[in-house]
């Protein structure tokens, strides 16, 4: 069997997968995106080291499942602006985007060849209303065109959770989400993020534990609802939040 045929039938275990596990039933085109997504994460990562997960069946579950989980608490009520901070190769803003096509996604990344990576994906899977800025989320934060200006910031594997909260709840508007996708260490800093998260004007609405098949370590989607306006001085300049986290 080559590589096209495997990938093929995989990505049909990946609906079956979604449909299980999440509820989320993904139509021919969705899959089809999913099989190209993952045939151009392979052929860069020859090349580049955008990801440490290589082989097919890990980028399905680790990866693509991983992505969509956050479905569980983004609902598809329609239009949503989404942005997916320090997205690497696309994770999980192109698979949400693939799930909810009427989002408008914004992807955003710090290093170059990512931003390449994201941007040849978008090209070659058609995704509309998709943009990926090279940038940090400390200068947009503090730009008028993106400061609460977000239904939903959302991140994973980046920093500790009171950093991310300062990189993510000043692009969110009153009344949206961040959401934090976190391993066996969320419940834990959830509890000690909690004052740099109403600091920045959040609140945490809830810890969503998310089991993968095969994977055993934990996995959570926290959410924090926008529920004031981020004080003027926050975000700090670039660096300051990872290295002098609010306490």
């Amino acid at each position: 069997m080559n590589l096209k045929s495997i990938i093929g039938v995989t990505m049909k275990s990946l609906n079956e997968l979604s449909s299980e596990i999440l509820g989320i039933e993904l139509n021919e085109n969705q899959l089809s995106c999913f099989v190209r997504y993952s045939e151009i994460l392979i052929e860069w990562n020859q090349k580049f080291n955008l990801t440490a997960i290589k082989d097919i069946k890990s980028i399905m579950i680790k990866h693509f499942l991983d992505s969509l989980s956050c479905l569980n608490v983004i609902s598809n009520n329609g239009f949503l602006n989404i942005i997916d901070i320090g997205t690497g190769a696309g994770f999980p803003g192109i698979p949400i985007k693939i799930a909810l096509p009427n989002t408008k996604m914004t992807l955003v990344d710090s290093v170059g060849k990512k931003v390449q990576f994201c941007k040849h994906v978008i090209e070659e899977l058609g995704l509309e209303n998709t943009s990926v800025i090279h940038g940090r989320a400390e200068d947009l934060g503090r730009s008028p065109e993106h400061r609460e200006s977000y239904d939903w910031a959302i991140a994973r594997a980046v920093s500790n959770l009171s950093t991310l909260s300062e990189y993510l709840l000043p692009l969110v508007k009153i009344g949206g989400k961040m959401l934090a996708q976190k391993g066996e260490s969320g419940p834990l800093e959830s509890h000690q993020g909690e004052h740099a998260i109403k600091l920045l004007g959040g609140h945490i609405r809830q810890l969503h534990n998310v089991k993968l098949p095969g994977v055993v370590e934990e996995r959570y989607l926290i959410v924090i609802d926008k529920i004031a306006a981020t004080p003027p001085n926050y975000p700090r300049r670039v660096g300051v939040p990872s290295k002098k986290p609010i306490h």
